[in-house]
Order: C-alpha cells, then structure tokens, then sequence
C-alpha cells in the first residue's frame, strides 16, 4: 500500500475521491492498494459463501457483505474490511449509504501490500471502535487468527491451522474449514 503526499485527509476528502477509487483513510492517510491477488479474492469467496450459507439456515437477518465497502469510523478513518457482518438488531442503525459504525464482525485476509495496515493500525481502530471479533485470514501461513473484544482490548480467542476448523464466538455454529478454504 502507498500513502499519498497530502499530510491530512478528511472524510470530505475522501469522498471526493471517483467511486471505486483503490483508496482506504487510515489514521487520516489516503492509503492506496492495488487490487487483491487471486489466491486473495478465492478465500473471500469461499468465507463469504460459509457465511451465508450458515446466516441463511438460521434465518439470520444480518447484513454480510464482501469489499469494497466503506465502514466509517470517524472523520479520519473510513476503512474497507474484507468481509463485515452486522447483526440484524444493529444493521438499521449502521447501514446507510455506507456502513457508519464498527461492525459486529470483520475479517481481513493479509496480502504483501496490506499485512502491516491489517495487524497493526487497522486493527488498533477496530478495538477502539468496538469491533466485537476480528478474524485474521494469513493465505501464505494457511491460518486464521480469531480475535474477541474483551473489555475494550482484543484477545487470541482461537487460531486454527489448515488441518483445524475455526469457530465463531459471536455466530455460535459457525465453523470455517480450514481444508476447504486454503483449497488451492
């Protein structure tokens, strides 16, 4: 990811950026990506498609959603995770013309470009903005890392290796095979 030259950039700044720009704002930095590799977008794929499947058999009205999505967290950061969910009694106070709010639940799947955004800044502003798990998606390690907010700090809930499955706290019966994702 690069960081453009302006020292500050605002929400109104970012939203004069053309729609589909490649950009986030992370700690008032315009950050830029270049699209995500295949392997990247094949595991968000198959996390998104567990999701729902398991949403939609429990009647599950939440909203799910794959990037890009812009999540606002304040004037100087408006970030764009992986996958989100929202659960259903919070989706109507969140989902406007974008997300306006931590949502329930963020996974982030690490490439070269973003590894450092992801575990360190991006994830500092998911706790601070109450985040209530953060799952870490590591494609060259072949593991998830599942993080649960416990009194305002995350905490390793659970990591699960490529042979294991990882089970959701937030979403009790949701299980990501590890053997199905890293499937390639």
């Amino acid at each position: 990811m690069l960081t453009a030259e302006k020292k500050k950039y605002t929400f109104e700044d970012y939203m004069m950026l053309e729609e589909g720009a490649p950009f986030q704002l992370i700690n008032y930095d315009l950050i830029m990506s270049p699209s995500p590799t295949p392997i990247h977008q094949l595991i968000s794929i198959r996390i998104v498609n567990a999701m729902f499947n398991f949403l939609e058999n429990k009647k599950d009205n939440g909203f799910l959603v794959s990037a890009p999505m812009d999540v606002k967290f304040d004037d100087g950061n408006v970030l764009q995770p992986d996958v989100l969910y929202i659960s259903a009694q919070r989706k109507l106070d969140l989902v406007k013309e974008r997300i306006e709010g931590a949502p329930d639940l963020v996974i982030e799947i690490l490439s070269p470009s973003n590894a450092y955004y992801d575990l360190r800044q991006k994830k500092d502003i998911y706790q601070k903005y109450g985040v209530k798990e953060y799952i870490i998606v590591d494609p060259i390690a072949l593991n998830f890392e599942l993080y649960i907010l416990s009194e305002g700090v995350f905490k390793l809930h659970q990591k699960a290796e490529k042979a294991e499955q990882l089970h959701s706290v937030l979403l009790p019966g949701l299980s990501f095979d590890l053997n199905k994702i890293f499937n390639f």
